[in-house]
């Protein structure tokens, strides 16, 4: 991202930082930033500034549609306007674990032209698409096979373009585990195909010896005649942290900043109340006020290093001090708000997307834009209507595989949510379940579904075994009616899940409580992604013609932390 010099210094004055570190802001003109600004699986933020708009992207990786276009004027509310990988002609994701597929987007504008470079990890690698409008339609990928690496970011530099990436040390022969570099190649700015060799412009990170790991993440701007070159090290876990370079010219030498690094949690003591840990993955940009504030990736762990809800989009103020930037997360780490001497501006018609809120989900015309597939989308899979709802095609595909199931599913925001459905389907087999499912990975789920046991219609919780294809059944419970609708009710707290239903929309019964969260948590499962709750339906292997049919989905989160939601 290019930041514009500006007259204007970017200090801040101590009044001003201590309205931005939380105390009361004495002007009208104010508004309270509450972190996450983006909540649940909304990892490696990028954003860019257009004019007074504000676009933000993250990874999604094998689900689709990939990367969440989201629009803000204020870096508080945002409403997501579309998706760049929209159509399966673009790509898609089949035979890919849920933790594969597109690693790091980066944003950028030049020109009338928005820019988005990502990693189509295990496949083509990386790749540009284009729009004029950011909530697209985005174009078909041109990719960059020259750039060997992860996380590429565009730099435009008057008439000159690069692009920015983590690569392979020096001759490919890493010193050691996680030894990475950052280099920097042109691009021709027509056709944006590679233009000469790559340069390094970083060897390991801020010190090779003290053995530094995975840089990545990288981006440069330009201000008061520095180039700075800033990227993520320590990797993403609890030792991620930010650091940031300079130089005189784009093709360096960088020279690390002396206080490196400028953004981390790991000092801080791991027993502290309602800790945010391994901050990293930053971009600056520019706020309504002028001053710079970053805009990175987090987590809310809810004991030691669990989390079920994923790496999440947080913000941050930046200060400037003799040139060189420093996120002033204040004494204590990374605050979950900050207020600013600026107004706010609603998004209408959009989504909460921080703090605690409640929404329901119907689907009368169009599914919202932040409901995913696994790995593609196929409009045969489902259709809608006011009186249905939406109606998926059971198929033999399950969500234990590589392929697309009949699962339709939104991220779980809070450590503390309660998800709702009302369920019309008539199992014809064993075989055949629809219901709801929390989804982690392809081997870490819960499925609350409803189904036929001895011939009798029966509700039943299962759980996925990493070892093996056939769940494990934890609970069972008789259903009056086969053909009755029923609803279902997922509850999370923290590192337990319940799971509830109702015959009457009235009367709820609980078929399990206290049921292992930690089974799904990222630490547990691995990889880089957050849970879902899903809409699910499938025939276990065998054909069928028999679909099922979700009236709408509710959702509620209350964390502790935040004002219950209204």
């Amino acid at each position: 991202m290019k930041v514009k010099n500006t007259k204007r210094s970017l200090w801040l004055t101590a009044a001003l930082a201590g309205a931005l570190l939380g105390a009361p802001a004495a002007s009208a003109q104010s508004i309270t930033l509450t972190n996450p600004i983006l909540t649940g699986f909304y990892p490696d933020p990028s954003v860019v500034k257009v004019g007074p708009d504000y676009y933000l992207v993250t990874s999604t990786f094998s689900y689709f549609p990939g990367i969440p276009v989201f629009h803000s004027q204020d870096l508080k509310n945002w409403r997501q306007v579309g998706n760049v990988i929209s159509r399966p002609s673009q790509m898609n994701f089949l035979g890919d674990r849920m933790t594969r597929g597109l690693f790091a987007p980066a944003i950028d504008y030049h020109n009338g032209t928005y820019y988005l470079t990502c990693t189509l990890i295990d496949r083509k690698g990386n790749f540009v698409v284009t729009a004029k409008n950011p909530a697209g339609p985005w174009s078909d990928p041109i990719w960059l096979p020259e750039v060997k690496g992860i996380d590429p970011s565009l730099f435009f530099d008057n008439d000159k373009v690069y692009v920015i990436y983590n690569s392979d040390p020096p001759d490919n022969k890493p010193l050691y585990d996680g030894h990475r570099s950052i280099k920097i190649m042109e691009l021709d700015p027509v056709k944006l195909q590679s233009i000469g060799e790559a340069r390094m412009l970083v060897n390991g990170g801020v010190d090779l010896s003290k053995k530094p790991v995975w840089i990545e993440a990288p981006h440069l701007l330009k201000r008061n005649g520095w180039y700075y070159l800033y990227a993520a090290e320590g990797g993403t876990s609890v030792n991620h942290t930010e650091v940031v370079f300079r130089a005189k010219s784009v093709q360096g030498p960088f020279v690390p900043y002396e206080h490196n690094p400028i953004l981390t949690q790991r000092t801080l003591p791991p027993d502290r109340k309602n800790p945010i840990t391994s901050a990293g993955h930053a971009q600056f940009v520019e706020g309504p006020d002028g001053q710079t504030y970053a805009i990175f990736l987090a987590v809310r762990p809810y004991e030691a290093n669990y989390y079920n809800t994923g790496r999440e989009t947080f913000i941050a103020p930046v200060v400037w001090k003799d040139d060189w930037p420093i996120v002033n997360t204040g004494p204590q780490g990374v605050q979950y708000s900050y207020n600013a001497n600026y107004r706010e501006v609603k998004q209408p018609g959009a989504r909460p997307q921080s703090g605690n809120f409640r929404y329901t989900l119907t689907f009368e015309k169009q599914l919202d834009p932040a409901l995913l597939f696994l790995r593609t989308h196929d409009s045969t899979l489902y259709s809608l209507s006011k009186a249905a709802g939406l109606t998926l095609k059971l198929r033999p595909e399950t969500c234990a595989g590589l392929g697309n199931p009949a699962f339709i599913g939104k991220r779980q925001q809070h450590m503390y949510c309660t998800t709702e459905t009302e369920l019309n389907f008539t199992a014809k087999s064993a075989s055949e379940k629809a219901g709801l499912v929390v989804f982690q990975d392809e081997k870490h789920y819960y499925y609350l579904c409803k189904t036929l046991a001895d011939g009798k219609p029966v509700l039943q919780l299962l759980k996925s075994r990493p070892e093996a294809a056939e769940p494990e059944l934890l609970a069972q419970a008789p259903l009056k009616s086969a053909t009755g609708k029923v609803q279902l009710r997922i509850t999370a707290a923290a590192d337990a899940y319940g799971f509830q239903f109702s015959e009457n929309a009235k009367t709820w019964t609980s078929l399990k409580e206290k049921v292992d969260g930690k089974f799904l948590s990222t630490q547990v499962a691995g990889g880089f992604i957050g849970c879902l709750i899903g809409m699910y339906a499938t025939s276990s292997g065998q054909p069928t013609t028999s679909t099922a049919a979700f009236q709408w989905l509710k959702y509620a989160g209350n964390d502790p932390v935040y004002t219950p939601a209204k």
